[in-house]
Protein backbone atom coordinates (compact mmCIF):
# COMPACT_ATOMS: atom_id res chain seq x y z
CA UNK A 1 0.00 0.00 0.00
CA UNK A 2 1.35 3.55 -1.06
CA UNK A 3 1.10 6.71 1.25
CA UNK A 4 -2.51 7.63 -1.02
CA UNK A 5 -3.95 4.42 -0.41
CA UNK A 6 -3.08 4.22 3.31
CA UNK A 7 -4.51 7.59 3.45
CA UNK A 8 -8.02 6.37 1.41
CA UNK A 9 -8.23 4.13 4.00
CA UNK A 10 -7.99 5.88 7.01
CA UNK A 11 -10.50 8.04 5.77
CA UNK A 12 -13.09 4.83 5.30
CA UNK A 13 -12.16 3.74 8.81
CA UNK A 14 -12.60 7.01 10.46
CA UNK A 15 -16.11 7.35 8.98
CA UNK A 16 -17.78 3.98 9.86
CA UNK A 17 -20.62 4.08 12.95
CA UNK A 18 -22.64 6.66 14.13
CA UNK A 19 -19.60 9.19 15.51
CA UNK A 20 -17.09 8.94 12.98
CA UNK A 21 -14.27 10.48 13.32
CA UNK A 22 -11.46 12.22 11.62
CA UNK A 23 -8.40 11.57 9.02
CA UNK A 24 -5.88 14.93 8.87
CA UNK A 25 -2.96 15.46 5.84
CA UNK A 26 -2.28 19.39 6.30
CA UNK A 27 0.70 20.25 6.85
CA UNK A 28 0.05 22.67 9.67
CA UNK A 29 -2.06 19.54 11.41
CA UNK A 30 0.95 17.38 10.76
CA UNK A 31 3.03 19.74 12.46
CA UNK A 32 0.73 20.35 15.27
CA UNK A 33 -0.53 17.10 16.36
CA UNK A 34 3.14 15.61 15.14
CA UNK A 35 4.96 16.71 18.15
CA UNK A 36 5.04 17.00 21.98
CA UNK A 37 6.94 19.86 23.48
CA UNK A 38 10.64 18.38 22.77
CA UNK A 39 12.09 20.41 20.22
CA UNK A 40 14.84 18.34 18.98
CA UNK A 41 12.90 15.67 16.66
CA UNK A 42 11.35 17.40 13.85
CA UNK A 43 7.84 15.80 13.07
CA UNK A 44 6.83 13.93 9.67
CA UNK A 45 3.63 11.94 10.30
CA UNK A 46 2.21 10.69 7.34
CA UNK A 47 -1.86 11.77 8.55
CA UNK A 48 -3.46 12.39 11.70
CA UNK A 49 -6.70 10.15 12.60
CA UNK A 50 -8.93 11.77 15.31
CA UNK A 51 -11.02 8.46 16.43
CA UNK A 52 -14.54 8.49 18.89
CA UNK A 53 -15.08 5.64 19.80
CA UNK A 54 -12.93 2.43 21.07
CA UNK A 55 -14.16 0.78 17.87
CA UNK A 56 -12.54 2.67 15.82
CA UNK A 57 -9.18 2.92 17.56
CA UNK A 58 -9.68 -1.05 17.24
CA UNK A 59 -10.26 -0.35 13.61
CA UNK A 60 -7.19 1.72 13.12
CA UNK A 61 -5.00 -1.39 14.73
CA UNK A 62 -6.19 -3.97 12.94
CA UNK A 63 -5.51 -2.18 9.83
CA UNK A 64 -2.32 -0.75 11.12
CA UNK A 65 -1.67 -5.17 11.99
CA UNK A 66 -2.34 -5.88 8.03
CA UNK A 67 -0.51 -3.22 6.51
CA UNK A 68 2.65 -2.96 8.99
CA UNK A 69 1.54 0.40 9.65
CA UNK A 70 3.39 2.40 12.38
CA UNK A 71 0.97 4.16 15.13
CA UNK A 72 1.66 7.07 17.14
CA UNK A 73 -0.49 8.09 20.01
CA UNK A 74 -1.14 12.01 20.60
CA UNK A 75 -2.55 13.38 23.97
CA UNK A 76 -2.56 16.72 24.80
CA UNK A 77 1.83 16.99 24.02
CA UNK A 78 2.59 18.07 26.74
CA UNK A 79 5.60 15.45 27.10
CA UNK A 80 9.30 15.84 27.35
CA UNK A 81 10.93 12.88 26.57
CA UNK A 82 9.60 12.79 22.45
CA UNK A 83 7.36 9.93 23.45
CA UNK A 84 4.51 11.21 21.06
CA UNK A 85 6.36 12.03 18.35
CA UNK A 86 6.07 10.86 14.64
CA UNK A 87 9.14 11.29 13.33
CA UNK A 88 9.58 8.31 10.64
CA UNK A 89 6.05 8.82 8.64
CA UNK A 90 4.05 7.27 11.46
CA UNK A 91 0.18 7.63 11.86
CA UNK A 92 -0.40 9.57 15.10
CA UNK A 93 -3.48 8.51 16.84
CA UNK A 94 -4.64 11.80 18.51
CA UNK A 95 -7.26 11.73 21.23
CA UNK A 96 -8.68 14.74 21.18
CA UNK A 97 -12.28 13.85 20.18
CA UNK A 98 -11.88 11.11 22.47
CA UNK A 99 -13.34 13.67 25.46
CA UNK A 100 -16.17 12.84 27.05
CA UNK A 101 -16.50 11.97 30.69
CA UNK A 102 -19.15 9.24 30.58
CA UNK A 103 -20.01 8.59 34.16
CA UNK A 104 -19.82 9.65 37.72
CA UNK A 105 -20.74 7.35 40.28
CA UNK A 106 -21.09 9.25 43.98
CA UNK A 107 -20.97 6.12 46.16
CA UNK A 108 -17.82 4.29 44.39
CA UNK A 109 -16.13 8.07 44.22
CA UNK A 110 -15.19 7.09 40.54
CA UNK A 111 -15.50 8.67 37.24
CA UNK A 112 -14.49 7.29 33.74
CA UNK A 113 -13.54 9.35 31.25
CA UNK A 114 -12.51 8.63 27.80
CA UNK A 115 -8.92 8.95 27.36
CA UNK A 116 -8.71 12.77 25.54
CA UNK A 117 -10.29 14.28 28.42
CA UNK A 118 -8.12 17.23 30.14
CA UNK A 119 -6.66 16.82 33.66
CA UNK A 120 -8.44 20.08 34.39
CA UNK A 121 -11.21 19.12 33.48
CA UNK A 122 -11.53 15.44 35.38
CA UNK A 123 -10.72 17.94 38.64
CA UNK A 124 -13.13 20.14 37.73
CA UNK A 125 -15.55 17.19 37.23
CA UNK A 126 -14.49 16.53 41.00
CA UNK A 127 -15.21 19.32 42.43
CA UNK A 128 -18.56 20.14 40.86
CA UNK A 129 -19.10 16.68 42.80
CA UNK A 130 -17.68 17.72 46.14
CA UNK A 131 -14.48 15.50 45.71
CA UNK A 132 -11.14 15.88 44.43
CA UNK A 133 -8.70 14.48 41.68
CA UNK A 134 -5.30 14.93 43.49
CA UNK A 135 -3.11 14.51 40.66
CA UNK A 136 -1.95 18.03 39.80
CA UNK A 137 0.76 19.96 37.08
CA UNK A 138 1.81 22.88 35.15
CA UNK A 139 0.08 20.98 32.22
CA UNK A 140 -3.30 19.91 33.67
CA UNK A 141 -5.27 22.71 31.39
CA UNK A 142 -3.63 21.06 28.74
CA UNK A 143 -2.71 17.60 29.09
CA UNK A 144 -4.71 14.74 28.60
CA UNK A 145 -5.66 11.78 30.87
CA UNK A 146 -4.59 9.23 28.28
CA UNK A 147 -0.97 10.63 28.04
CA UNK A 148 -0.89 11.24 31.83
CA UNK A 149 -1.59 7.49 32.53
CA UNK A 150 0.72 6.02 29.94
CA UNK A 151 3.46 7.77 31.48
CA UNK A 152 2.14 7.68 35.11
CA UNK A 153 2.06 11.57 35.68
CA UNK A 154 3.23 12.81 39.22
CA UNK A 155 3.45 16.63 39.40
CA UNK A 156 3.02 18.43 42.98
CA UNK A 157 1.21 16.22 44.97
CA UNK A 158 2.86 12.94 44.97
CA UNK A 159 4.26 12.98 48.31
CA UNK A 160 0.51 13.04 49.64
CA UNK A 161 -1.44 11.53 47.16
CA UNK A 162 0.91 9.12 44.62
CA UNK A 163 1.53 8.93 40.76
CA UNK A 164 -1.65 8.59 38.06
CA UNK A 165 -0.99 4.83 38.82
CA UNK A 166 -2.79 5.07 42.35
CA UNK A 167 -6.09 6.44 41.12
CA UNK A 168 -6.94 3.88 38.46
CA UNK A 169 -9.77 2.26 38.94
CA UNK A 170 -10.18 0.41 35.38
CA UNK A 171 -9.04 0.93 32.09
CA UNK A 172 -10.26 0.05 28.78
CA UNK A 173 -7.74 -0.24 26.28
CA UNK A 174 -7.22 -1.50 22.56
CA UNK A 175 -4.12 -3.92 22.36
CA UNK A 176 -1.47 -3.97 19.83
CA UNK A 177 -2.97 -7.17 18.74
CA UNK A 178 -6.42 -5.34 18.65
CA UNK A 179 -8.33 -7.04 21.07
CA UNK A 180 -10.09 -4.65 23.47
CA UNK A 181 -9.59 -5.60 27.20
CA UNK A 182 -11.47 -3.68 30.09
CA UNK A 183 -8.86 -4.76 32.78
CA UNK A 184 -10.02 -4.77 36.67
CA UNK A 185 -13.48 -3.80 35.92
CA UNK A 186 -13.53 -0.92 38.63
CA UNK A 187 -12.75 -3.57 41.83
CA UNK A 188 -11.48 -2.08 44.77
CA UNK A 189 -10.25 -6.03 45.33
CA UNK A 190 -9.69 -8.39 42.23
CA UNK A 191 -7.09 -10.80 43.35
CA UNK A 192 -7.35 -12.88 40.31
CA UNK A 193 -3.74 -12.96 39.19
CA UNK A 194 -1.80 -10.19 37.03
CA UNK A 195 -3.13 -6.91 37.12
CA UNK A 196 -2.51 -5.72 33.17
CA UNK A 197 -3.36 -1.87 34.16
CA UNK A 198 -0.21 -1.67 35.20
CA UNK A 199 1.18 -2.65 32.51
CA UNK A 200 -0.45 -0.44 30.32
CA UNK A 201 0.09 2.58 33.08
CA UNK A 202 3.47 3.85 32.12
CA UNK A 203 4.32 2.05 28.83
CA UNK A 204 3.77 4.74 26.46
CA UNK A 205 1.54 3.52 24.29
CA UNK A 206 3.88 0.57 23.46
CA UNK A 207 1.68 -2.03 24.42
CA UNK A 208 -1.42 -0.50 22.89
CA UNK A 209 -3.87 2.92 23.77
CA UNK A 210 -5.82 3.65 26.79
CA UNK A 211 -9.70 4.92 25.21
CA UNK A 212 -10.98 4.73 28.22
CA UNK A 213 -10.24 4.89 32.45
CA UNK A 214 -12.30 4.60 35.39
CA UNK A 215 -10.45 6.85 37.94
CA UNK A 216 -11.13 7.49 41.97
CA UNK A 217 -11.72 10.35 43.65
CA UNK A 218 -10.66 11.56 46.72
CA UNK A 219 -12.70 13.89 49.81
CA UNK A 220 -11.58 18.04 49.01
CA UNK A 221 -8.75 19.03 50.96
CA UNK A 222 -9.50 21.82 53.71
CA UNK A 223 -8.18 25.37 53.89
CA UNK A 224 -4.83 24.43 52.04
CA UNK A 225 -1.75 26.62 53.08
CA UNK A 226 1.45 27.41 51.33
CA UNK A 227 4.44 28.27 53.58
CA UNK A 228 7.46 29.04 51.46
CA UNK A 229 11.40 29.30 53.06
CA UNK A 230 14.32 30.99 52.26
CA UNK A 231 17.23 28.23 52.89
CA UNK A 232 20.60 28.48 53.94
CA UNK A 233 22.20 25.26 52.40
CA UNK A 234 20.56 22.46 50.26
CA UNK A 235 21.15 20.33 52.86
CA UNK A 236 18.48 21.97 55.10
CA UNK A 237 15.90 20.95 52.47
CA UNK A 238 15.91 17.58 54.29
CA UNK A 239 16.41 18.62 57.85
CA UNK A 240 12.75 21.01 57.08
CA UNK A 241 10.98 18.08 55.41
CA UNK A 242 11.94 15.96 58.50
CA UNK A 243 11.00 18.65 61.06
CA UNK A 244 7.86 19.14 59.68
CA UNK A 245 6.69 15.73 58.72
CA UNK A 246 7.39 14.70 62.27
CA UNK A 247 3.81 16.82 62.66
CA UNK A 248 2.03 17.75 59.55
CA UNK A 249 1.01 15.29 56.37
CA UNK A 250 2.28 18.02 54.36
CA UNK A 251 0.52 17.62 50.68
CA UNK A 252 3.43 19.54 48.86
CA UNK A 253 7.10 19.62 49.24
CA UNK A 254 8.79 21.63 46.27
CA UNK A 255 12.25 23.39 46.03
CA UNK A 256 13.70 25.98 43.47
CA UNK A 257 17.33 27.60 43.36
CA UNK A 258 17.66 31.56 43.61
CA UNK A 259 18.68 31.41 39.79
CA UNK A 260 14.79 29.70 39.26
CA UNK A 261 13.09 32.29 41.23
CA UNK A 262 14.74 35.35 39.75
CA UNK A 263 13.59 33.94 35.86
CA UNK A 264 10.28 33.92 37.45
CA UNK A 265 10.60 37.64 39.00
CA UNK A 266 11.37 38.86 35.82
CA UNK A 267 9.06 37.22 34.16
CA UNK A 268 6.36 39.34 35.57
CA UNK A 269 3.10 38.82 37.19
CA UNK A 270 4.92 37.70 40.59
CA UNK A 271 6.63 39.32 43.87
CA UNK A 272 9.32 37.91 45.45
CA UNK A 273 7.82 36.24 48.93
CA UNK A 274 9.99 38.07 51.25
CA UNK A 275 13.35 41.16 50.88
CA UNK A 276 15.94 38.30 52.55
CA UNK A 277 17.37 36.38 49.47
CA UNK A 278 18.11 33.08 50.00
CA UNK A 279 20.57 30.06 47.47
CA UNK A 280 17.36 27.69 47.58
CA UNK A 281 13.50 27.85 48.74
CA UNK A 282 11.21 25.84 49.90
CA UNK A 283 7.66 25.46 49.11
CA UNK A 284 5.06 23.53 51.69
CA UNK A 285 2.02 22.65 51.91
CA UNK A 286 -0.64 21.44 54.46
CA UNK A 287 -4.15 21.66 55.27
CA UNK A 288 -4.83 23.84 58.40
CA UNK A 289 -7.80 22.67 59.68
CA UNK A 290 -7.53 24.09 62.97
CA UNK A 291 -5.34 26.53 65.13
CA UNK A 292 -3.28 23.67 66.62
CA UNK A 293 -2.45 23.24 63.04
CA UNK A 294 -1.11 26.32 62.50
CA UNK A 295 0.49 27.15 65.68
CA UNK A 296 2.55 24.20 65.17
CA UNK A 297 3.45 25.04 61.44
CA UNK A 298 4.44 28.43 63.29
CA UNK A 299 6.61 26.47 65.45
CA UNK A 300 8.20 24.48 63.53
CA UNK A 301 9.11 27.43 61.15
CA UNK A 302 10.87 29.00 64.82
CA UNK A 303 12.75 25.53 65.00
CA UNK A 304 13.87 25.71 61.57
CA UNK A 305 14.91 29.71 61.92
CA UNK A 306 16.86 29.04 65.45
CA UNK A 307 18.62 25.82 63.87
CA UNK A 308 19.87 28.07 61.25
CA UNK A 309 18.57 26.16 57.94
CA UNK A 310 16.26 28.78 57.38
CA UNK A 311 16.85 32.93 56.93
CA UNK A 312 13.25 34.09 56.14
CA UNK A 313 9.94 32.63 55.69
CA UNK A 314 6.61 33.72 54.70
CA UNK A 315 2.94 31.29 55.32
CA UNK A 316 -0.37 32.38 53.11
CA UNK A 317 -3.07 33.90 55.32
CA UNK A 318 -6.10 33.41 52.44
CA UNK A 319 -6.30 30.97 49.41
CA UNK A 320 -5.78 33.90 47.02
CA UNK A 321 -2.02 34.20 48.76
CA UNK A 322 -1.83 30.51 48.62
CA UNK A 323 -2.20 30.81 45.25
CA UNK A 324 0.39 33.72 44.35
CA UNK A 325 2.80 31.84 46.45
CA UNK A 326 2.35 28.73 44.44
CA UNK A 327 3.63 30.94 40.82
CA UNK A 328 7.03 31.26 42.11
CA UNK A 329 7.16 27.61 41.33
CA UNK A 330 4.71 26.76 38.72
CA UNK A 331 5.73 29.31 37.11
CA UNK A 332 9.30 28.53 36.29
CA UNK A 333 9.09 26.67 33.33
CA UNK A 334 7.44 29.27 31.11
CA UNK A 335 9.37 31.63 32.58
CA UNK A 336 12.62 30.08 31.32
CA UNK A 337 11.16 29.03 27.80
CA UNK A 338 12.68 31.42 25.91
CA UNK A 339 15.72 30.22 26.36
CA UNK A 340 15.49 27.17 25.15
CA UNK A 341 16.25 24.79 28.19
CA UNK A 342 17.72 21.09 27.83
CA UNK A 343 15.50 19.54 30.26
CA UNK A 344 16.26 16.39 32.67
CA UNK A 345 13.74 14.93 34.86
CA UNK A 346 15.77 12.35 37.40
CA UNK A 347 14.90 10.92 40.94
CA UNK A 348 16.72 9.33 43.62
CA UNK A 349 15.41 8.13 47.00
CA UNK A 350 14.69 11.27 49.18
CA UNK A 351 17.48 11.32 51.58
CA UNK A 352 19.81 11.16 48.80
CA UNK A 353 18.62 13.96 46.78
CA UNK A 354 21.20 17.03 48.85
CA UNK A 355 24.32 15.20 47.21
CA UNK A 356 22.87 13.55 44.21
CA UNK A 357 21.92 17.78 43.06
CA UNK A 358 25.68 18.61 44.50
CA UNK A 359 27.33 16.19 42.70
CA UNK A 360 25.51 17.22 39.22
CA UNK A 361 25.95 20.47 39.79
CA UNK A 362 29.43 20.58 40.20
CA UNK A 363 30.20 18.34 36.94
CA UNK A 364 27.72 20.67 35.03
CA UNK A 365 29.34 23.96 36.12
CA UNK A 366 32.94 22.53 35.46
CA UNK A 367 32.48 21.34 31.96
CA UNK A 368 30.29 24.20 31.28
CA UNK A 369 30.71 27.51 33.11
CA UNK A 370 28.97 29.62 30.61
CA UNK A 371 25.76 27.42 30.57
CA UNK A 372 23.43 28.95 33.09
CA UNK A 373 21.70 25.90 35.49
CA UNK A 374 18.32 26.42 36.81
CA UNK A 375 17.01 23.51 39.48
CA UNK A 376 13.80 23.14 40.75
CA UNK A 377 11.34 19.88 41.39
CA UNK A 378 9.17 17.69 43.84
CA UNK A 379 11.85 17.43 46.10
CA UNK A 380 9.39 15.78 48.78
CA UNK A 381 9.49 12.76 46.72
CA UNK A 382 13.25 12.97 45.18
CA UNK A 383 12.49 14.42 41.54
CA UNK A 384 14.97 16.85 40.29
CA UNK A 385 14.25 19.11 37.12
CA UNK A 386 17.55 20.24 35.71
CA UNK A 387 17.37 22.77 33.52
CA UNK A 388 20.39 24.10 31.66
CA UNK A 389 19.38 26.89 29.37
CA UNK A 390 21.13 27.59 26.05
CA UNK A 391 23.08 30.68 25.66
CA UNK A 392 21.61 33.38 23.00
CA UNK A 393 24.73 33.02 21.24
CA UNK A 394 24.80 29.08 20.85
CA UNK A 395 23.00 27.42 18.00
CA UNK A 396 20.43 25.26 19.14
CA UNK A 397 21.89 22.45 16.96
CA UNK A 398 25.48 22.77 18.92
CA UNK A 399 23.55 23.49 22.08
CA UNK A 400 22.03 20.14 22.07
CA UNK A 401 24.78 18.09 20.71
CA UNK A 402 26.75 19.47 24.20
CA UNK A 403 23.89 18.78 26.45
CA UNK A 404 24.18 14.77 24.87
CA UNK A 405 27.03 15.11 26.50
CA UNK A 406 26.25 16.19 29.63
CA UNK A 407 23.90 13.58 29.80
CA UNK A 408 26.08 10.84 29.86
CA UNK A 409 27.57 12.47 33.13
CA UNK A 410 24.69 13.11 34.84
CA UNK A 411 23.53 9.55 34.40
CA UNK A 412 26.67 8.31 35.30
CA UNK A 413 25.88 10.13 38.85
CA UNK A 414 22.22 8.78 38.46
CA UNK A 415 23.65 4.99 37.79
CA UNK A 416 25.33 5.55 41.12
CA UNK A 417 22.81 6.69 43.24
CA UNK A 418 20.66 3.94 41.72
CA UNK A 419 18.21 6.77 40.69
CA UNK A 420 15.98 7.33 37.77
CA UNK A 421 17.06 8.69 34.34
CA UNK A 422 12.87 9.55 34.05
CA UNK A 423 10.90 10.47 37.21
CA UNK A 424 7.79 11.11 35.49
CA UNK A 425 8.14 12.21 31.76
CA UNK A 426 8.89 8.63 30.32
CA UNK A 427 11.67 7.04 28.40
CA UNK A 428 10.00 8.09 24.57
CA UNK A 429 12.99 8.66 22.07
CA UNK A 430 15.35 11.58 24.34
CA UNK A 431 15.99 8.74 27.50
CA UNK A 432 16.00 5.73 25.26
CA UNK A 433 20.20 5.59 24.77
CA UNK A 434 20.19 5.90 28.76
CA UNK A 435 17.83 3.46 29.73
CA UNK A 436 20.63 0.58 30.40
CA UNK A 437 21.72 3.80 33.63
CA UNK A 438 18.52 2.53 35.70
CA UNK A 439 17.04 -0.42 33.84
CA UNK A 440 19.25 -3.70 34.27
CA UNK A 441 20.20 -6.05 31.14
CA UNK A 442 17.87 -8.56 32.42
CA UNK A 443 14.98 -6.02 33.17
CA UNK A 444 14.88 -5.02 30.00
CA UNK A 445 14.66 -8.34 28.21
CA UNK A 446 11.55 -8.51 29.98
CA UNK A 447 10.17 -5.64 28.91
CA UNK A 448 11.09 -6.22 25.27
CA UNK A 449 9.14 -9.82 26.10
CA UNK A 450 6.07 -8.00 27.05
CA UNK A 451 6.18 -5.97 24.37
CA UNK A 452 5.81 -9.00 21.52
CA UNK A 453 3.38 -10.38 23.85
CA UNK A 454 1.15 -7.37 23.11
CA UNK A 455 2.34 -6.26 20.10
CA UNK A 456 4.18 -8.35 18.03
CA UNK A 457 3.87 -7.00 14.78
CA UNK A 458 5.79 -3.77 16.81
CA UNK A 459 3.24 -1.79 15.03
CA UNK A 460 2.40 0.63 18.61
CA UNK A 461 5.13 3.55 18.85
CA UNK A 462 7.82 2.06 17.60
CA UNK A 463 11.28 3.28 18.70
CA UNK A 464 10.08 4.55 22.26
CA UNK A 465 11.58 3.03 25.62
CA UNK A 466 13.49 1.09 23.52
CA UNK A 467 14.26 -0.25 19.87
Amino acid sequence: MNSEQIIASLKDLMATGDAPGKVLTDPADLDTYGKDWTKIYPPKPLAIALPKTTEQVQALVKFANENQVALVPSGGRTGLSAGAVAANGEVVVAFDNMNQILDFNASDRTVRCQAGVVTEQLQNCAEDNGLYYPVDFASAGSSQLGGNLSTNAGGIKVIRYGMSRDWVAGLKVVTGKGDILDLNKDLEKNNTGYDLRHLFIGAEGTLGFITEATMKLSRKPDNLTVLVLGLNDLTNTMDVLQTFQKKIDLTAYEFFSHQAMGHVLAHGQVQAPFETEAPYYALLEFESVSDQVMDDAMALFEQCVENGWVLDGVISQSETQAQNLWQLRERISESIAPRTPYKNDISVVVSKVPGFLQEIDAVVTEHYPDFEIIWFGHIGDGNLHLNILKPEDMANEDFFEKCQQVNKWVFEIVERYQGSVSAEHGVGMTKKPYLQYTRSEAEIAYLRGIKQVFDPNGIMNPGKIFD
